[in-house]
């Protein structure tokens, strides 16, 4: 173990059992496990429904669509088949009927539905999943299949499939109550006149001027100076780094400037496979895709980004909304979309079937459908292909599409090359491609970290072929991120610091050992514990954390050797972590790309409290809350790679 003498005289970070490379982080489901309830599970959880639905919510809704009208405070909900037709993902185990097999776990007084679960101890399962609207508290009618009259003709494709849709015994004379309304149409496209020009910029490459993240300055569209893979073949999930060029970066009133520990803001575009695949969906003709259209809003920020709520008078492309302005796949579908693709479903079963979804009977069916796998807008345009609404009215209930932001990787008043007469400042960062399970493609990315893979892989290509910045000229549309970012507003430029970082969540410390080494009050005052999964495949930025890298990190991996979590090292670092945080201006930081991560740490931070200021548990807790709370212990998790 560490002794504290050691510490302040700088000697190395010694290894221990548990010091080898690997990723600590609890990795996500890939899909929403199903909850197995048993009679004697759904007596406890009907002993805990105790919830208050009385008070009125005054916050809003998680989810922009119109949620279903409540018709009873309480859920009874009655399912005649209990094996044979499991509903929202939930199956029994006996013979048993039960009633409130859903049970709504409200965030506060206010009875905003944040969670559908069966038991407390299955709590997560759909966190943050549900739409929020307190539908789930809805009574919904009994399943009396046998009353019902003309069947469905079901769709027959993969699409439709893959949705895995409980419909019980539905059929075309079912009676649906409570069916929302269709959403209003607040925007309007039409041809332009002849005097209008089109002032906007390249579809493919840069946003429209209108999509204004921080008025009244527009997105930077900046030079990739250079960009690799920082994971090797095999590693689980591929990580890029990306150096950009902000030498031209415009400046801003009140001396802002990136920082270390900062944050840009990268604006992303739809790939156009998928926005060609709808634009064909909905029978656009090729031959208008591109053609300049004015756009009418009635209110609202949409198509830009943080601007102000009001009617707006835009030039523009379809093309150009359905790429830069509209979320197409990185949000669960609203009922006011499956009620508007209802609107125009031109096959009376595939009507019926989006009618239920959007009505007290099919609650059930549509929070399973919400709180799995996210479905795309154009998985539901292939799964009710007689659904063709007009893009005006579709581009009315679609959500923004939002900017991703990242941390910086480097200390960007260091960082900066020969360019001729003048210095080029560059700004660095990593973004992790994220991967899940898609109906056609068998995969399919993240919106952000899809759109800068491929930026990547075009200019690794072109490095290959020996092709300078300035000839490949990619670039990547981006804007200074917000300086409330924690981790720029609690880096401290001197005394001791821990940085503790899972996966791509490293990548902010680099800019942090950058700025330390360079200073010489500084040294041997920092150490980086680094969680991988296989430090031969996925250990970030090895070799590049100065000449003292093996005195300074520990990397702690899970998946080769006997395997741990960098929240065990944390406990076996027990006297660092006691010195790092009681000494003046001390920090303890950690970021991990995952919400499990930073939970694990935590606790195994709670322990080390325990031991070594001989605590009991809630006065560890307390004492790193207050730590928290004047900056000493930093804690952040998703912000920097992944989207």
């Amino acid at each position: 173990m560490i002794r504290n003498e050691g510490l302040e005289d700088g000697l190395r970070l010694p290894e221990t059992e548990t010091s080898h490379p690997a990723n600590p982080i609890p990795e996500e489901p890939a899909a929403n496990p199903e909850v197995q309830v048993t009679p004697s599970t759904v007596n406890e959880a009907l002993s805990l429904l105790s919830l208050d639905t009385s008070t009125p919510s005054d916050s809003p809704s998680d989810s922009d669509g119109p949620s279903t009208p409540s018709t009873d405070p309480q859920v009874d909900l009655t399912i005649e088949k209990l094996i044979s037709e499991p509903t929202a993902g939930i199956n029994f185990t006996g013979t048993q009927k039960a009633q409130s097999l859903l049970k709504t776990v409200a965030q506060s007084r206010r009875g905003s539905a944040k969670r559908v679960v069966a038991t407390p101890s299955q709590s997560g399962v759909t966190d943050n999943a549900c739409c929020g609207g307190g539908c789930c508290f809805l009574k919904l009618e009994p399943d009396h299949s046998e009353q019902w009259g003309k069947s469905l003709k079901i769709p027959d494709n993969d699409a439709f499939r893959n949705l895995s849709l409980t419909l019980g015994g539905l059929s075309l004379t079912s009676t649906l109550t409570n069916v929302i309304s269709v959403p209003d149409e607040t925007i309007a496209l039409s041809r332009l006149t002849s005097t209008e020009r089109l002032p906007i910029k390249s579809t493919g490459t840069h946003p429209p001027s209108f999509l204004t993240p921080h008025p009244p300055h527009e997105v930077f569209s900046a030079r990739i100076h250079h960009a690799r893979e920082l994971t090797k073949p095999g590693a689980e999930k591929r990580t890029f780094h990306f150096e950009l060029d902000v030498t031209d970066y415009p400046e801003e009133d009140g001396n802002v400037d990136f920082v270390v520990g900062g944050a840009i803001g990268v604006c992303p575009a739809n790939s156009p496979a998928l926005v060609d695949d709808l634009l064909r969906l909905l029978s656009i003709p090729t031959t208008v895709w591109d053609r300049p259209v004015q756009l009418k809003t009635t209110g609202g920020r949409w198509p830009t980004i943080w601007g102000d709520d009001t009617a707006r008078h835009l030039v523009t492309t379809r093309r150009e909304l359905l790429t830069w302005c509209s979320d197409l796949q990185s949000r669960p579908p609203t009922k006011g979309l499956l009620r508007l693709l209802a609107e125009y479903a031109g096959d009376e079963s595939e009507k019926k079937i989006l009618m239920y979804l959007s009505s007290a009977q099919g609650q059930a069916a549509f929070c399973e459908l919400r709180t799995g796998p996210h479905v795309t807008v154009n998985q539901l345009l292939h799964a009710f292909p007689s659904s063709k609404p007009p893009l005006s009215h579709l581009l009315s209930t679609l959500q923004q599409l939002m900017p991703r932001f990242y941390s910086l990787s480097n200390d960007p008043h260091r960082s900066c090359i020969k360019g001729g007469e003048t210095d080029r400042r560059l700004v660095e960062f990593a973004v992790t491609m994220h991967e899940m399970p898609n109906w056609k493609d068998k995969v399919r990315t993240g919106v952000g970290s899809g759109f800068l893979a491929r930026t990547a892989d075009e200019v690794i290509a072109s490095e290959k072929a020996g092709l300078a910045p300035d000839q490949f000229d990619i670039r990547v549309p981006m804007f200074r991120g917000l300086m409330s970012n924690p981790l720029a507003r609690e880096f401290a430029s001197d005394g001791p610091m821990l940085l503790i970082g899972a996966g791509v969540g490293v990548a902010p410390f680099r800019g942090f050992v950058q700025r330390r080494l360079k200073n010489a009050n500084c040294a041997n005052k920092v150490w980086v514990l680094q969680g991988v999964r296989d430090s031969l495949l996925d250990e970030l930025y090895s070799g590049e954390w100065g000449v003292h890298e093996q005195e300074v990190k520990r990397v702690v991996q899970s998946r080769r050797g006997e395997g741990r979590y960098v929240q065990e090292e944390v406990r076996n670092q027990a006297d660092l972590v006691w010195y790092v945080i009681n000494s003046v201006d001390g920090r303890i930081f950690v970021c991990g790309s995952t919400k499990g991560m930073g939970e694990g740490v935590e606790s195994a931070l709670v322990d080390v409290a325990a031991t070594k200021g001989r605590l009991n548990r809630h006065e560890a807790e307390d004492f790193w809350k207050q730590k928290k709370e004047c900056g000493q212990y930093v804690s952040v998790s998703g912000h920097h790679s992944i989207g």
